[in-house]
C-alpha cells in the first residue's frame, strides 16, 4: 500500500514538473530522476557524470534533481508518499542539497508542496512548481534583511527618487519660492505617521515576520506609503520585483499612475494587461485580482518565485474568497492594506448566529484578513485611524444631513409602510414594506424627486465659482441610478438654464459604456467637459456621479463636497468606505489659474463635506448597530432580511406609490473630533482613561495588582457616559475566551503585547505540562504527544467531556462528536488520569469559558 502511494505521488510530481517546463532526462544510470531546462543538451561525458555522481550523495539517494542551464544541480526535490507530510523529508533534503551545493529544495507528496530557499529561512507552501526561467532569475536574488532593517527612512525618502539632489536646487534654497518649487515638481514628503509605518515594517522584519498589515484610514496616503515600502525592499535588495494587487480596474490605473509619479526615476512599473510580453522588465507590476483569477491565469502566466513582495490593496476585499489563492501562490513578503478596522465587529454568538448576518460575515472576513497577514491578535503591524487623521489635521469629519420624507419615515419604522394590494382577481391583502424594499419592491417617483431636490438645495457649493459642489450619489440598483440621474439633470436644467445639457449628473455603473473612464475623468476634472462657470478654473462640468458600488473602495477624488446615501446600507465596512470618499482635504485654488482672483476667494480650503443620509444609516450605525454585544439575531442584513419585526411582503409583491411625498425633517450635525461611533473604539476609550490615571499607573508600576483591580472596579466601572465594565471590555477586545481584568491592565500598560487566543493559551498550558512532567514521559510516548495534547485541550475546554471522564462513563464517548473512544485509546494509559489531575490542579479553566 505504501509503495502504491509513493508511486502515485511520483506520477503527480512528474506531471507537475512537465507543466512547469522541465524536461526529463531518462538515460542516467542512477536512481535519481533528472530534469533539465528545455533547451539544455547533455554531452556523453555529462551523461556519465550524472550516472556516476548525481545518483547518490554520501547521505543517500536523491529522488528528483533539477539541473540549470550549465547542467549543475539547481533544485533537490524530495518526494514522499501521499500519506506523509512532505515536511518529514526536510532534513534529509537539506543534507542532499548541501552535498550537491544546491540552494533550492522542493518537498512534495504529489498533493502538498513546499519550496525552500536554504538562504531564506523556512519552506513555503506552493501550489505549482517554479519554472526554469523563474528559478534562474531567483538564483541571482540574494536578499540581506540587515540592509532593510538598517535603511534610513526620512521624510524625503520618496523625493530622493523623484528629484535627487532637490535640496541643492535654487527653488528649494529660496524659502519664498519653495512652496511653488514643491508644487511644480509634485514632490511628496512622507508624513510622520507614514514614516512610522515604514519603521514598523523594519521592526517586524527584525523580529522575523514576513507578513504585515497596515490599517490606514481612507485619505491617509496608503499608495504613497506603499511606494515607500516598495522602494525600501527594492533599494535594499530584498525584492527584485513587486506585485501590487487591486480589486478594481479604476484602482489599477490610479496605482500605476501614482507609482510612476513617485518612483519612475529609479524603478519601472507596468499594468500587466498592457505589458503582457515584457512585464519582466519592470520592478513593479500592477494588476487586478480578478484578471489573474480568470481561468487560473496566475498559475499559467507566473511562477511562485516571480515576485518577492506582494502588496494587496484593500486587503479585506482583494484576498477574499478565491482571490486568496492568487495572493498565497507567490512566495516572499506579503503586505496588506486596509481602511476597515477589525474592531467594528467585535464578536458574535457562534451557536445562534447565522451566515446571513453581514456582521458575522464581515467579522469572519476581517478576522481572516488579520490572520492572513500574521496579525492573529487583531493588532495590525501599523494603524492610523480616521480619528487620528482628523486630530492631526489631515482629514475631515462630515456634516451629516439626516433627511427623511414621510414615506421613508414609515419605511424605517417597525410597522413599515402598509398598503392594501390586490391579490388574485378580486381580493386585497395588506402588505408592509420596509426600507430594504425601496426600489426593489416599493417604488416612489415622488420620493426620489425629494431626495434629489434636498441634495441640490442643501449641498455645499464650490468655493471658487459657487456652482454645485462635486458629489457622489449611491443608489440601490443600476435602474435606480438611471432614475436619479434623470431627475438630477431635469432639476439642474431648471435651476441653471443653459448651463447644462443633461450633463450635470452622470450614471457611473458597470452597465454604462466607459464608466471606468468616467471615474478617472471625474477625478481629473474633465468629465463631460471642464470650466463650465469660469474658463480659468478647472473643475468637472459634470457635478454628480450616480453609482451603486463602483466608486466606494479606494476611489480618490479629494474635491468631493457632497455625498448622498439614497439607499439603506447594512455593512459597516461599506458605510466606512462610502463616508471615506469625502474625508480628504483639498485646496480649491490649485484648480484656479487666475492669480488675480485667488486672494478674493473666501475659504478655499476644504474644511468640511456634507453627508446626506436619506435612510437613517448614520443613526443606525450610531445608535442601533451593536458593536459590543454578542450577536444573536440580525437587525439588518445585506439583502435586508430581518429588519425590525416586520414580516417580509408576499413573494413577488410589488407596489408603486403614485401619490406625493413630503419632507418629514432635515437635520444637520457637524461631527466633532470624537468622530462617529463607528469610528470610535470602546476599548481604546477605556485605555485612554486608564493611562491618564496617576494612581492606577503607580499601582501597576509597583505590581500591586489586587489594589489596581479594586481601584478600577470601584473608581472607573459603571460610571455615567461610558459605563465601562468587565463584560463590555471582554466583548470589545474580540478575544475568543474570558479575559481577566489583570490581563486587560497588562495589555494597556504594555506589559503583554496582545491578548492570546484560547488556543495559544492552551498551547502554553500544554507546554508547561510537558516541562513539568518531562521526567515522567517515557521514550516510547513521544509519538503519542499529539494525542495527549488533543486530550489536554478537549478536557480543559469542554465541560461535558470533563463530566464524562471524571465519572468514568467512557461508553458515552461512543456518541461524543468532539472526542471519541478512539481518541482516548490513543492516549497512554497512565496519562488518561494524569492529564485530568494536572488540569484540575494547575489550569485555571474559567479563562477558556
Amino acid at each position: 500500500m505504501g509503495a502504491s502511494k509513493e508511486a502515485q505521488a511520483r506520477i503527480k510530481i512528474n506531471k507537475l514538473l512537465e507543466l512547469a517546463g522541465w524536461r526529463f532526462f531518462d538515460d542516467t544510470k542512477g536512481k535519481a530522476n533528472v530534469a533539465l531546462e528545455p533547451n539544455v543538451k547533455l554531452s556523453q561525458a555529462q551523461i556519465n557524470d550524472l550516472g556516476e555522481n548525481f545518483e547518490a550523495t554520501k547521505n543517500g539517494f536523491v529522488d528528483f534533481l533539477l539541473l540549470d542551464e550549465k547542467s549543475f544541480p539547481l533544485v533537490v526535490l524530495e518526494a514522499k508518499s501521499e500519506d506523509k507530510n512532505p515536511l518529514v523529508g526536510k532534513e534529509q533534503a537539506r543534507k542532499y542539497a548541501k552535498s550537491l551545493d544546491c540552494r533550492f529544495v522542493i518537498l512534495s507528496n504529489g498533493n502538498l508542496h513546499y519550496f525552500w530557499d536554504l538562504q531564506q529561512g523556512s519552506p513555503h507552501i506552493i501550489t505549482a512548481f517554479p519554472t526554469p526561467d523563474s528559478l534562474k532569475s531567483y538564483r541571482k536574488f540574494e536578499p540581506d534583511q540587515r540592509r532593510l532593517i538598517a535603511e534610513a527612512v526620512g521624510r524625503d525618502y520618496i523625493i530622493q527618487t523623484q528629484l535627487p539632489g532637490y535640496e541643492k536646487e535654487a527653488g528649494w534654497l529660496n524659502a519664498d519660492e519653495r512652496p511653488a518649487f514643491i508644487a511644480k515638481n509634485k514632490l511628496r514628503f512622507l508624513r510622520d505617521y507614514q514614516k512610522k509605518a515604514l519603521h514598523a515594517i523594519q521592526d517586524a522584519v527584525a523580529e522575523g515576520s514576513t507578513r504585515f498589515l497596515f490599517e490606514m484610514a481612507t485619505g491617509t496616503g496608503k499608495t504613497l506609503t506603499s511606494a515607500a515600502v516598495i522602494k525600501l525592499f527594492l533599494r535594499t535588495g530584498n525584492a527584485r520585483r513587486v506585485l501590487f494587487l487591486v480589486d478594481r480596474l479604476e484602482l489599477e490605473d490610479q496605482a500605476a499612475k501614482a507609482f510612476k509619479d513617485y518612483l519612475k526615476n529609479d524603478y519601472a512599473n507596468v499594468i500587466y494587461k498592457e505589458s503582457r510580453d515584457d512585464w519582466r522588465k519592470a520592478e513593479i507590476v500592477v494588476t487586478t485580482v480578478q484578471s489573474l483569477l480568470f481561468n487560473n491565469k496566475y498559475k499559467r502566466l507566473f511562477s511562485p518565485t516571480d515576485f518577492d513582495l506582494v502588496i494587496s490593496d484593500e486587503a479585506h476585499r482583494s484576498i477574499g474568497g478565491n482571490a486568496r489563492a492568487v495572493f498565497e501562490y507567490f512566495v516572499g513578503y506579503k503586505l496588506g492594506l486596509t481602511a476597515t478596522p477589525r474592531d467594528y465587529l467585535k464578536s458574535f454568538d457562534a451557536n445562534k448566529s447565522t451566515t446571513r448576518d453581514p456582521r458575522e460575515q464581515e467579522r469572519r472576513m476581517l478576522l481572516d484578513t488579520y490572520r492572513t497577514f500574521g496579525c492573529d491578535s487583531g493588532q495590525p503591524t501599523f494603524r492610523y485611524s480616521l480619528l487620528d487623521g482628523v486630530k492631526d489635521g489631515f482629514l475631515i469629519n462630515p456634516v451629516v444631513v439626516d433627511a427623511r420624507t414621510d414615506i421613508t419615515t414609515k419605511l424605517l419604522s417597525e410597522q413599515g409602510y402598509a398598503v392594501m394590494a390586490p391579490v388574485g382577481e378580486d381580493g386585497q391583502q395588506e402588505q408592509s414594506f420596509v426600507s430594504k424594499d425601496f426600489e426593489k419592491k416599493f417604488f416612489s417617483k415622488a420620493t426620489n424627486e425629494l431626495f434629489c431636490q434636498t441634495l441640490i438645495k442643501n449641498g455645499l457649493r464650490d468655493p471658487v465659482t459657487g456652482e454645485f459642489g462635486k458629489g457622489l450619489v449611491f443608489a440601490v440598483s443600476q435602474n435606480h441610478a438611471a432614475k436619479l440621474t434623470q431627475i438630477l439633470n431635469e432639476l439642474a436644467d431648471v435651476l441653471w438654464p443653459g448651463k447644462y445639457q443633461s450633463d450635470f449628473a452622470v450614471q457611473v455603473t458597470s452597465n454604462v459604456a466607459d464608466a471606468q473612464q468616467y471615474t478617472i475623468n471625474f477625478t481629473n476634472n474633465n468629465l463631460l467637459g471642464s470650466a463650465n462657470f469660469d474658463a480659468l478654473y478647472k473643475t468637472s462640468k459634470a457635478r454628480v456621479c450616480v453609482t451603486v458600488g463602483m466608486m466606494t473602495t479606494g476611489y480618490d477624488c479629494p474635491d468631493i463636497l457632497n455625498l448622498a446615501l439614497m439607499r439603506p446600507v447594512y455593512s459597516p465596512s461599506d458605510f466606512v468606505q462610502i463616508k471615506g470618499r469625502g474625508t480628504r482635504k483639498h485646496n480649491f485654488l490649485e484648480q484656479l489659474f487666475d492669480d488675480d482672483l485667488k486672494p478674493l476667494i473666501n475659504d478655499p480650503e476644504k474644511a468640511r463635506f456634507k453627508f446626506f443620509d436619506f435612510f437613517a444609516n448614520c443613526e443606525y450605525f450610531e445608535e442601533q448597530f451593536d458593536y459590543d454585544e454578542v450577536l444573536k439575531l440580525p437587525a439588518r442584513s445585506r439583502d435586508g432580511e430581518g429588519q425590525g419585526k416586520v414580516p417580509p411582503p408576499p413573494p413577488g409583491g410589488l407596489y408603486e406609490h403614485t401619490g406625493t411625498d413630503t419632507i418629514f425633517h432635515v437635520a444637520e450635525q457637524q461631527i466633532g473630533y470624537e468622530g462617529m461611533k463607528i469610528d470610535r473604539m470602546f476599548f481604546e476609550k477605556f485605555e485612554d482613561q486608564v493611562k491618564a490615571d496617576a494612581t492606577l499607573q503607580q499601582q501597576v508600576e509597583d505590581e500591586q495588582w489586587e489594589q489596581a483591580i479594586d481601584y478600577v472596579t470601584s473608581q472607573l466601572f459603571d460610571k455615567p457616559n461610558e459605563y465601562f465594565n468587565l463584560d463590555k471590555l471582554r466583548r470589545a477586545a474580540g478575544v475568543d475566551r474570558r479575559l481577566s481584568l489583570k490581563e486587560i491592565l497588562q495589555k494597556i500598560f504594555g506589559l503583554i503585547p496582545y491578548f492570546k487566543s484560547k488556543d495559544e493559551l492552551l498551547e502554553d498550558e500544554f507546554q508547561e505540562f510537558l516541562l513539568a512532567n518531562q521526567s515522567k514521559l517515557t521514550e516510547d510516548q513521544g509519538a503519542a504527544v499529539l494525542a495527549m495534547k488533543y486530550f489536554f485541550k478537549a478536557y480543559a475546554t469542554d465541560a461535558a467531556l470533563r463530566a464524562i471522564i471524571d465519572a468514568k462513563c467512557f461508553g458515552e464517548l461512543n456518541v461524543n462528536p468532539a472526542f471519541g473512544v478512539g481518541d482516548l485509546r490513543a492516549v497512554p494509559p497512565e496519562w488518561r488520569e494524569g492529564i485530568p489531575e494536572y488540569v484540575k490542579d494547575y489550569v485555571p479553566l474559567n479563562q477558556f469559558m
